[in-house]
């Protein structure tokens, strides 16, 4: 077995470990969020009250599996840290978006367009 050190300099670029990361969540056999939520996960930020939308969704993540319910919080309180950094990074909100949201939330048979 390889044993990976985080102190090598082939690790020090930023990109090389989101692509890592993001590599990880997409080759998993499921989804962080599973395929059976997808559905409800799309119909609930289709709603048109904000309110309703954010506890909608709130109640969906609550409804995971306990395992994949602790990794998306640690993922998405790491992603928050990186948010903050918007001045250095231009990491926003709608950019994490588009970098994450299709690996943590796909449906079970790949559409046409997403």
């Amino acid at each position: 077995e390889e044993r990976l050190s985080l102190a090598d300099p082939e690790w020090s670029d930023v990109h090389v470990v989101t692509g890592a990361l993001k590599l990880f969540f997409r080759e998993l056999p499921e989804p962080l969020v599973p395929y059976g939520l997808f559905d409800s996960f799309i119909e609930a930020v289709k709603l048109p009250d904000p309110q309703e939308q954010v506890e909608r969704v709130a109640e969906l993540v609550q409804s995971l599996p306990p395992p994949n319910y602790a990794t998306l919080r640690y993922l998405l309180a790491h992603l928050c840290r990186v948010m903050e950094r918007v001045d250095v990074n231009r990491m926003t909100r709608q950019n994490i978006g588009i970098v994450f949201g299709p690996t943590l939330l796909r449906p079970a048979r790949a559409p046409g367009s997403l």
